[in-house]
């Protein structure tokens, strides 16, 4: 009897402690049998809606590989999917107040959010300038001296321009706009000489306007390559291991390449509209060699 009672004394304190192993958005998702993702519905070709009302497109894709990643962890291959809007201004408090899970779009990975966010492994690499009409004869930043521009409110573009504009003392009025067809529609009706964003972006709502030949994207950068990344809670290794290694896993295979030319490359829907962005060499390193590294620095090969 000395001897069984330790055993079923260790059987019943197990048991719970195993339950309990689980922590933060693991344990919430298993609790709620809910995963949110926070997607965009305008913010191509990583997140929008396409003419079904669907939410498709490349980060969402990354984020519903990451879901299945999550299923297998907890088990839980009927595990609820559900997609949240989220825009520049409420992504972080969405994440942070626990409304959403993962961020699946155009988040740029910076050393200040990793204050308040953490992010998995980047998936896409940016610069930012600025897009203008051709007509208007703008090639650089000191050619918008005096003018009025926009970018997005919330967004690092709009603390690079900031930034530029009082370095350079250059005069310019900057104009915050809710989202990056806000902004781009200040120029093409005249309201702002140019929009600064980063370019992937700006090459998309470039190709998406009445009028693509009419507007051209700067030559002249205000930054090194910078990272995207999904993005999630901070302090939270349990989930941050899921997710960081399902995006490896996926990043250094053949699939991320099929599914970049897809969104990248080739037309989407509704429009059939092909936005050619090739994958540069800096990026397809970056996916051979998974990182989450916020420095622009570290992808300028």
């Amino acid at each position: 009897m000395r001897l069984i009672a330790p055993f079923l004394a260790a059987l019943l304190l197990g048991a719970p402690a195993g339950a309990a192993e689980l922590t933060g958005t693991l344990k919430k998702i298993q609790d709620s049998n809910r995963l949110v993702l926070g997607v965009r519905d305008t913010a191509p070709p990583f997140s929008y809606l396409d003419q079904n009302q669907k939410v498709v497109d490349f980060a969402v894709d990354i984020c519903l590989k990451i879901a299945d990643a999550v299923k297998r962890e907890l088990k839980r291959p009927g595990l609820d999917v559900a997609m949240e809007f989220v825009n520049s201004s409420s992504r972080i408090p969405l994440i942070t107040n626990g409304t959403v899970d993962l961020e699946c779009g155009t988040t740029t990975n910076n050393a200040d959010r990793k204050k308040q966010v953490d992010f998995t492994n980047t998936h896409f690499l940016t610069a930012t300038r600025f897009v203008s009409r051709k007509d208007q004869h703008i090639s650089s930043l000191d050619d918008l001296r005096g003018k009025m521009v926009s970018s997005v409110a919330g967004s690092t573009n709009i603390l690079m321009l900031i930034k530029a504009n009082n370095e350079r003392r250059l005069g310019i009025t900057v104009v915050a706009a809710k989202d990056v067809p806000e902004g781009f529609l200040l120029v093409e009706t005249g309201r702002a000489a140019a929009f600064v964003m980063d370019d992937v972006q700006l090459s998309v709502v470039a190709a998406q306007s009445k009028d693509p030949a009419a507007y051209v994207v700067s030559q002249e950068t205000m930054s090194n390559p910078e990272p995207y990344g999904i993005m999630l809670r901070r302090d939270d290794a349990a989930f941050k291991a899921v997710v960081d290694r399902a995006t490896a896993e996926l990043y250094r295979s053949p699939e991320i390449v099929t599914l970049y030319d897809r969104w990248f490359l080739k037309p989407v829907p509704p429009r059939g509209l092909t936005y050619n962005v090739p994958l540069s060499s800096a990026l397809r390193w970056t996916f051979a060699h998974p990182t989450d590294n916020s420095d622009p620095a570290f992808y300028a090969h």
